[in-house]
């Protein structure tokens, strides 16, 4: 498909159908300097745009590389037959009406799929898309208005939203565009297809994705190992919440992970940098372009106002950026230029003692840079051009230059505002390897975004695990076990749980109760905790009571409770740290494993990370080690520490479990997971099933 996409985007012939749309496509072509054939085709007029008009596709010359189909969605059906039959390259579907009009029009599905038939091997784009503008090759099939000029290299920048890619198209910050693809329904050719295809072109620098919904999981797995392969980085900008079905009993973690985890995890897995905003978007593809990726998260500052210093250093500390400390060289030099009135440190306050001053601007940028860091940071807001100069501005930038021309770390100038970094000074820094950065938190955001490690994520690009079951065919049949059985079934699969009973009394006379209280309380060792059976969550009911020390108390305290069943079990004690552990089937990305700082106060802690199965012994480490709780597992001033091995140990066995009924697992949760210096103990848990799967049906 590749290479059939190839011939589309990179026309040399171009046909164009439809009326007043039709007649914009050729304009904007004309206005872009395509140099191929272009060819208008409408059955009543002579002449588009100035050029010559052919009445029917049958009038061709020959099969056009590229069509643009501005026409009523019946007539496109027709005229994807007919182009796919001439050996056509491809099409731009401009109707809409089709899948995504499903709620307004029961046929929009029947009409997709004819056009899907109609076009065979032949890509096209949408339906109910603008297209796409090749600023490389000066080729488009696009009927509106446009921000994009031609360049040289450039990222690709594809979106399912048309007006969003124009919006994109308008910026003013000097992100040079090498292509805007807009993908529509997706119904042939998708978003990870463009984005490979774009990946292929060696003048395509990045590649950044507006996603509404990613379609194929397995084709995103692709583009990301491709992305790897060409040692080209991805962003995206995933909108929307993935909908979850609907929960018949809501657990913690399905009101911890929430549904747009799955996506986060998904995308960080394929070591595709998530961005939130179109602002931080535009600037991480800059700053991609120029540099590719950045080594570390270290950033130097420099400005000439202790308040931007500060901002800066804030700013950083918000994103998870790393300001070092300034080490010796940089201190001396640094005094040396400065003088001894200047406090130092990084972020670097350098006052206006030197401003204009050309030659030691450059000693004071020379002696910031005398260390190693990823990016290198001068703050610099522009005066407005319409009523101030700045010529002493571009001396700043001139220095800082020449200071980082053999500096191994990447070079960025920095506005506060976004509107204080003029277009025309954006696009010559660019020019000159320096990334122009607009806005102080959105850059902050990008830089964290372009120092995304993508050594962490080599081991993870195993595909996600995808069960044959739809979430809403398994939701017909759903069933929740008894936490006694849950836990039964857990012990089956290495995953250690306390030794109990369960207690059922129905149709019981009180001295058969006694007598089956006694009976059990013999084999159990005290303290021993009580719980009701049948409530999701028995703490907030007082179904759960701890420290039961003999037998008459457990005798008073069931009578106190007054339900029919209960299950009792021994207390576990030395406990270090109560964790939370969930694995919930989520529609589009698999199986979300969720992990967290467990017990009562889960949702008020917060403290949660989230994976997508199958999950290696070291990417559980790692998510482990991102939780804000996990200095008190490790022994936190000197307390008491877990067994991390044992831990990791009990986690992966909790995966494979999950793994082991996948096909009909909706819904799995160990809250909490207690955690001692010599093991782990699934105090609590949580299992919905398929209610007729072969793992469970025969459960007594």
């Amino acid at each position: 498909m590749s290479r059939a996409i190839e011939r589309l985007i990179r026309p040399t012939s171009i046909a164009v159908f439809g009326g007043s749309w039709a007649h914009s496509v050729v304009e904007q072509c004309q206005k872009m300097g395509f140099t191929g054939k272009l060819w208008p085709v409408h059955p009543n007029r002579e002449t588009v745009a100035g050029l010559p008009c052919y009445a029917s596709i049958e009038d061709l010359p020959s099969a056009p590389d590229a069509s643009f189909l501005g026409v009523n969605r019946e007539t496109t059906i027709e005229l994807v037959a007919k182009l796919c039959a001439m050996g056509a390259g491809g099409a731009v579907c401009f109707a809409a009406g089709f899948s995504e009009a499903i709620e307004e029009d029961a046929n929009a599905d029947q009409l997709e799929q004819a056009l899907l038939n109609a076009a065979g091997d032949m890509p096209i784009l949408g339906p109910n898309c603008y297209g796409f503008i090749n600023c490389l090759d000066n080729a488009l099939l696009w009927p509106d208005q446009h921000g994009a000029l031609s360049v040289k290299s450039g990222v690709a920048i594809i979106t399912q939203s048309s007006n969003i890619a124009i919006n994109l198209t308008m910026q003013t910050r000097g992100l040079p565009i090498a292509y805007v693809f807009t993908a529509g329904n997706q119904a042939k050719v998708s978003l990870a297809q463009l984005a490979m295809t774009a990946l292929d072109d060696d003048r395509v620098t990045a590649v950044g994705l507006h996603i509404e919904g990613f379609g194929s999981v397995r084709e995103f797995e692709q583009l990301a190992q491709h992305a790897r392969h060409v040692n080209k980085r991805v962003i995206a900008l995933k909108v929307g919440k993935t909908e979850t079905a609907q929960q018949a009993l809501k657990s913690h973690t399905s009101s911890l992970a929430g549904s747009d985890a799955s996506a986060d995890a998904f995308l960080a897995r394929l070591g595709i940098a998530r961005v939130h905003s179109l602002s931080i978007f535009i600037e991480t593809l800059k700053l991609l372009h120029v540099s590719g990726g950045l080594d570390d998260r270290h950033v130097l500052s420099m400005s000439c106002s202790g308040g931007e210093a500060c901002l800066m250093g804030d700013a950083a500390a918000e994103h998870g950026l790393v300001c070092p400390p300034l080490n010796q060289s940089q201190f001396d030099a640094l005094r040396h230029a400065l003088g001894p009135r200047v406090a130092l440190a990084n972020p670097l306050d350098y006052h206006t003692y030197i401003w204009n001053d050309a030659q030691a601007m450059e000693a004071m940028f020379t002696g910031m840079l005398q260390t190693k860091s990823g990016i290198a940071v001068l703050v610099l807001d522009f005066p407005r051009i319409d009523r101030c100069t700045f010529e002493s501005w571009i001396v700043a930038i001139d220095a800082f230059k020449k200071a980082g021309s053999n500096w191994s770390g990447q070079l960025a100038v920095l506005a506060s505002l976004p509107e204080n970094m003029p277009e025309d000074i954006a696009i010559d820094l660019v020019s000159g390897g320096v990334v122009p950065l607009c806005g102080l938190d959105d850059s902050m955001a990008a830089i964290d975004a372009a120092a995304m490690n993508l050594s962490k994520t080599t081991d993870v690009l195993e595909p996600v695990l995808l069960p044959v079951k739809t979430v809403s065919d398994l939701k017909k049949e759903l069933l929740a076990l008894e936490e006694a059985l849950a836990k039964r079934w857990l012990s089956s699969q290495h995953v250690r749980t306390p030794k109990g009973a369960l207690l059922d009394f129905n149709g019981m006379s009180e001295s058969e109760r006694s007598s089956t209280i006694d009976q059990h309380s013999k084999t159990l060792t005290w303290p021993l905790v009580l719980k009701s059976t049948g409530s999701l969550h028995k703490s907030d009911a007082g179904g759960v009571v701890l420290g039961i020390e003999n037998t008459q108390q457990l005798k008073q305290t069931i009578a106190a409770m007054g339900a029919s069943s209960y299950l009792v079990e021994e207390q576990i004690g030395a406990v270090v740290f109560e964790l939370l552990v969930g694995i919930t089937r989520d529609p589009v990305h698999g199986f979300l494993f969720t992990l967290g700082a467990g017990g009562v106060e889960t949702e008020i802690l917060n403290d949660t990370v989230s994976g997508l199965l199958p999950l290696s012994r070291s990417n559980l480490q790692s998510m482990l080690e991102t939780l804000r709780c996990y200095p008190l597992l490790t022994g936190y001033r000197g307390r008491a520490a877990c067994d991390i091995n044992e831990l990791l140990d009990t986690l992966m066995n909790i995966q494979r479990a999950a793994q082991s009924i996948a096909d009909d697992l909706y819904e799995l949760e160990i809250n909490p997971l207690l955690c001692t210096e010599h093991g782990t103990m699934a105090v609590d848990a949580l299992l919905r099933i398929n209610q007729q799967s072969p793992h469970f049906i025969s459960t007594p």
